[in-house]
């Protein structure tokens, strides 16, 4: 068996099966387990209906007590030699399925919370002034996205186009964007909706959080500096980002919970608690087989439980399936940066291939991929589920 894939992993996803629908499903090694499949023929009825279905929202509903007892029984009937033939009745190879998006997304929000990546940033685009904004360090700064335009890993992106106006540029001009990248991001998908009007804190913020997954945060960087001032990013990111087709409970993660870097100033006191922790994934970014990038996420500045207790302290509502990402993850060397923007330093220093060829940006026909890995339970390395996407060319209509 890939022990990157072993019983303490045990990922979420959704695939098809034979009779055209689709079930939430889960990853042994190399092979899927259809759970409705397996949940019917273990007499769990209650499994087997929450399982049938073609997104993992009904279950994210149900809490965390129901989180946690699923992945018991999972476990429990895995290890059980008694009911190895129910275990191999409901499991294919990986190879012979299609994953869909495993969550129907219901809101989306894109956090800034690398400080080396909000450094690189300011320092690329205010060279004579201060790399990080002087709200940066009291708040996780984010925006608000496109929950519409999340799709499933292996989905093409197609080059948007928009408005962008150049240093020298008269005017702007309307196309494609020549300034397409990427960011290395972890997403955060959230269960337990509540109302209108409350909030959730830091240290509640575990009974909300589900699991994790690799994200792609698709960028237009010419279309997102032209637009951005007053309000934001807007049209340089919602065409598309891109989700890994497995989430990863949070409770298979418990070993890779770490301390947070140290915060100074202290935050208010609404993002303090015993709910904080960092996580140690080590992500991997390859442009067309090439790795170009290993971001840590360790260094991440505001833990999940800050940016979903910020996020909500407003009286803003979850809702089941929510999701939330961290923003780009960089690191403190050259080559743990989590964007193209940052390798290239906003196309000062191309990045040059194997092939020859040379990138500051994505070009049509490029393929990215992003992996991550992080400590399992009584030692070793788990995996998270990749994200990928290949550029095609802008439409013209």
């Amino acid at each position: 068996m890939n022990n990157l894939w072993g019983i303490e992993n045990l990922p979420y996803g959704v695939a098809d099966t034979p009779d055209g629908g689709a079930q939430v499903v889960t990853r042994l090694g190399d092979d899927v387990i259809e759970l409705a499949t397996l949940a019917n023929s273990d007499n769990m009825r209650k499994w087997a209906r929450t399982f049938g279905h073609s997104s993992l929202n009904p279950f994210i509903s149900q809490g965390r007590s129901s989180w946690s007892a699923a992945r018991a029984w999972l476990q429990a009937i895995l290890r059980d030699d008694k009911r190895k033939e129910l275990v191999a009745a409901a499991t294919k190879p990986l190879s012979e399925v299609t994953l869909h998006l495993p969550v129907q997304i219901a809101d989306y929000v894109d956090f800034y919370a690398s400080e080396q990546h909000a450094t690189n940033v300011g320092s690329i685009f205010r060279p004579d002034g201060a790399a990080l904004t002087p709200n940066w360090k009291h708040l996780p700064i984010g925006y608000h996205g496109r929950a519409g335009t999340v799709v499933v890993s292996g989905t093409d992106i197609v080059r948007p186009v928009g408005q962008r106006k150049g240093k020298d540029d008269p005017e702007p001009v309307f196309g494609p964007s020549v300034r397409l990248d990427i960011e290395a991001e972890v997403g955060f998908i959230v269960g337990g909706e509540t109302e209108v009007g409350t909030r959730v804190s830091v240290d509640e913020a575990g009974d909300h959080l589900f699991g994790v997954a690799l994200f792609n945060d698709w960028s237009a960087r010419d279309i997102q500096a032209w637009e951005y001032v007053p309000l934001g990013p807007f049209l340089g990111k919602s065409f598309a980002s891109t989700l890994s087709p497995w989430i990863t409970p949070m409770e298979a993660l418990e070993s890779a919970k770490i301390a947070l870097p140290t915060q100074d100033p202290q935050p208010l006191d609404y993002l303090r608690g015993d709910g904080l922790f960092g996580l140690d994934l080590q992500l991997e970014v390859r442009l067309n087989d090439t790795v170009v990038s290993t971001p840590p996420y360790k260094t991440m500045y505001w833990s999940p439980a800050q940016m979903l207790a910020h996020l909500t302290v407003n009286g803003a509502s979850l809702r089941d399936g929510d999701l939330f990402a961290s923003g780009t993850v960089s690191g403190d060397e050259r080559d743990q940066r989590g964007s193209l923007l940052e390798l290239s330093w906003s196309g000062k220093e191309p990045l040059e291939l194997p092939d020859g060829t040379k990138r500051s940006f994505l070009e049509d026909g490029d393929t990215v991929t992003i992996t991550a890995t992080a400590p399992a339970p009584g030692g070793g390395r788990m995996a998270l589920g990749e994200v990928t996407g290949t550029i095609q060319p802008a439409r013209e209509s």
